[in-house]
């Protein structure tokens, strides 16, 4: 079984609003295991979403159409399928009825605009609407099938849940389900990942029921992320070979796995830090407080987290955190900072960042120059030096993740 979702609506277009309904519905067709290779939008116009309907037919066993269910003149949904279908509307007087008694039941009149609503494509099974005053449809194309549902975000929802999945299901007939999990990963560059798992994603492309696939996402500033899906029988058997190619991937990935779906690399720190039973100090300069913001976020970061000091002028650098006269764009200054947060808030794990965010040079460094300080109790200070691209902001974002990534690799390091 292979279905399509079809979004109508030119505001979609225009990017008036955001198109979340096919979103959810691409979610809701995966934990029911149907495939879904296509989503399009198209505006509200007559010919163009007849085309669309009758292209995403020739391609798929179902489609799922959002959108273009309202009583205006613009809502020609109906108008589409019906064409497609080659048969009439054909008004449904219970539905009619149906719309009446709802205004009726909120102490309003209906408008006449609204008896559209209640015009069906001859062969067509209404879906009752129980939230709106737009009902849905199951129109029968042949052997294939059109689903319309209202664009209202909880009202398609709603008859998602309650018709449209059920009866996918029933034309499926093999239960199934598409579950994902995504591996996020910091370090390595897309292209760089690709090809440390060429030859796994070649062993998997015979694809199948129970054999996962592989596919890359970049996501800026927070890193490359890798994602596995499977079809499987159900969310047992899914979880299982998840959990097999994830041990795999993982041999091959090694350290550049930071955390899995949601983890972020702040709470992967923070489950280090808490396990050993330490706390964390920061100092910012460059960063001015991303980090502290960053760190507090994750829920439960009071256990670990002992604070932090912004320290962006040159003097406060010497005066609060102890850093010694001289550049402050070194590996020195970083390490001293780092040394100066644990020692003044009485932590175990230092962390200090100071660079050229820009737009102009600093002390004789280009825009992107960053070092990275770190500080373990009872070990040695060290300071990593950082080329970053970008402009001023994506500099500082990019400063903090990396940051963050470079203590969660001094944590992961062997003890000498």
């Amino acid at each position: 079984m292979r279905a399509e979702v079809l979004a109508v609506g030119t505001e979609l277009l225009l990017g008036q609003i955001a198109d979340t309904n096919s979103s959810f519905m691409g979610e809701q067709l995966a934990l029911s295991g149907i495939d879904c290779h296509f989503q399009t939008k198209v505006g509200d116009n007559f010919d163009r979403i007849v085309l669309a309907l009758r292209t995403a037919l020739a391609r798929s066993d179902a489609v799922l159409v959002c959108g273009g269910l309202g009583p205006t003149q613009d809502d020609i949904t109906r108008e589409a399928i019906a064409a497609v279908m080659n048969v009439d509307l054909v008004r449904d007087d219970s539905v009619l009825e149906r719309i009446r008694a709802m205004f009726a039941s909120r102490g309003r009149e209906m408008s006449p605009n609204n008896a559209r609503q209640a015009d069906v494509p001859r062969g067509a099974e209404v879906i009752e609407q129980r939230t709106g005053t737009a009902p849905g449809l199951v129109c029968p194309v042949g052997n294939k099938v059109v689903y319309a549902m209202p664009g209202v975000p909880y009202e398609m929802q709603e008859m998602m849940d309650r018709a449209v999945l059920p009866d996918l299901r029933r034309r499926a007939g093999e239960p199934a389900v598409i579950v994902s999990r995504t591996l996020r990963t910091w370090g390595l560059a897309e292209s760089a990942l690709a090809e440390l798992l060429e030859p796994r994603v070649e062993a998997l492309s015979r694809g199948g029921q129970g054999v996962p696939t592989i596919a890359f996402l970049a996501s800026g500033i927070e890193g490359i992320k890798v994602r596995l899906t499977v079809k499987a029988a159900d969310g047992a058997a899914g979880a299982a070979a998840l959990d097999a190619e994830e041990s795999l991937v993982r041999q091959v990935l090694g350290e550049v796995v930071f955390g899995v779906d949601d983890e972020t690399m702040e709470s992967a720190v923070g489950s280090l830090i808490r396990g050993r039973g330490w706390r964390l100090a920061l100092a910012e300069s460059l960063t001015g407080g991303l980090v502290a913001s960053r760190v507090v976020s994750v829920p439960g970061a009071s256990e670990w987290f002992a604070g932090g000091v912004v320290a962006y002028a040159t003097e406060v650098k010497g005066s609060v955190l102890g850093v010694p006269s001289g550049p402050v764009i070194s590996p020195a200054t970083a390490r001293a900072m780092a040394e100066g947060a644990r020692t003044l808030l009485r932590a175990e794990v230092g962390l200090a960042t100071t660079g050229v965010a820009g737009p102009a040079s600093q002390e004789g460094h280009p825009p992107g120059t960053v070092f990275v300080g770190l500080s373990i109790e009872g070990g040695e200070s060290e300071a990593i030096e950082l080329r970053l691209p970008g402009d001023r902001e994506r500099v500082r974002q990019m400063t903090v993740i990396s940051a963050l990534s470079a203590l969660r690799r001094r944590l992961l390091a062997p003890v000498s």
